[in-house]
């Protein structure tokens, strides 16, 4: 669904923060209590009373609880950047019972390691310093509920604002799907699956991967592979490596080092520690939005990545011991409890 900005419609934007938290017209600014009380005693009411939450270790925050028809169009958000996967981030859409976005809100925003890693795409982007903004649109028809969950064990404040457009939804408007799947080890044999049978109609549209080979030498042989509408043993889509999928060539290697990079559509964005290569602890994440290219489904879905490196003799060995996260981003007219939507 192409957003033209020039575009003259009925469309209204709200802002959902904690200084408007039901973003209602003309709701901004008047808090007369909150984290920024304090620092706003002299000036009072309309001064940055309420800029954040505190959220207690185990407590669930709302961010939003709006109604619809609408879309949400930006996402912004920053935290204590140490526990960002400590976090659970989830959307629920249309009154569902459970989430169909659930995933530790640093793997959303293509950040699984504790040190931060700076994204400039797209869909994505991280800015100094901590600064987390998605622009995946999220259409909605009936309802948008967003959580934050604290699964630390301290207290953090939580800046946020939650931004849409009250618009109506087309009938051919999916909705939009994350998960997060994790393998330590991935054990034999060496394939992580990326995301289970899901059903259709649906378009798959962005994939991070986080992973730790485990094993000296270059880990990125793998093929990512997508089973379309009840493909079986073999896949109708078929990568040719690792890195080769996320848009880089040659084990990501120029002159004996790694080297990152992040454009609007796919990156390397991280490489611990920086100045080592091919050392098997080493930590790598890298994103690749489909968003000119989605992969159209309409049965079904499964999608795999198999882990591969080198053995003596040229051949190639399966990396079993390595640590595998991926997340997955896909829109699709079925809830993740498979009640199809009413369109």
């Amino acid at each position: 669904m192409v957003h033209e900005i020039w575009r003259i419609d009925q469309a209204r934007t709200r802002s959902i923060s904690p200084e408007n938290p039901t973003g209602a017209p003309g709701g901004g600014g008047r808090a007369t209590e909150g984290t920024g009380a304090h620092a706003a005693a002299e000036l009072g009411v309309g001064w940055k009373m309420s800029p954040s939450i505190d959220l207690p270790p185990g407590e669930t925050a709302t961010l939003a609880d709006v109604s619809g028809p609408g879309v949400v169009r930006h996402f912004w958000l920053t935290t204590d950047r140490s526990v960002l996967n400590e976090m659970t981030l989830r959307v629920y859409w249309d009154n569902d019972a459970e989430p169909a976005v659930e995933v530790p809100l640093g793997s959303f925003f293509c950040n699984a390691w504790e040190e931060l890693a700076q994204v400039n795409s797209e869909m994505v982007v991280v800015a100094p310093a901590g600064g987390l903004n998605s622009f995946w649109p999220m259409p909605f028809r009936a309802h948008a509920r967003f959580t934050l969950h604290n699964g630390g064990d301290r207290s953090v404040p939580v800046y946020y604002q939650i931004t849409y457009l009250e618009e109506d939804v087309p009938r051919t408007a999916g909705y939009l799907h994350v998960r997060r799947r994790h393998s330590n080890p991935l054990g034999n044999p060496a394939i992580h699956t990326v995301l289970e049978d899901i059903p259709g109609p649906g378009r798959y549209v962005g994939t991070y991967l986080a992973i730790v080979p485990n094993a000296p030498g270059w880990w990125g042989e793998g093929e990512m592979k997508f089973y379309l509408d009840g493909d079986t043993e073999y896949p109708t889509i078929c990568g040719t490596g690792t890195e080769d999928f996320f848009g880089g060539a040659w084990n990501f290697d120029m002159q004996d080092a790694y080297h990152t990079y992040s454009t609007p559509y796919l990156g390397l964005v991280q490489v611990l520690p920086p100045d080592q290569i091919y050392q098997p602890q080493q930590r790598f994440g890298m994103f690749r939005w489909h968003v000119r290219d989605p992969i159209c489904f309409d049965r079904s879905l499964r999608v795999t990545l198999q882990a591969l490196g080198w053995r003596e003799g040229g051949r190639y060995l399966p990396l079993e011991d390595a640590e595998v996260a991926t997340t997955s981003w896909w829109y699709q007219h079925r809830s993740v409890t498979g009640r199809r939507h009413r369109l």
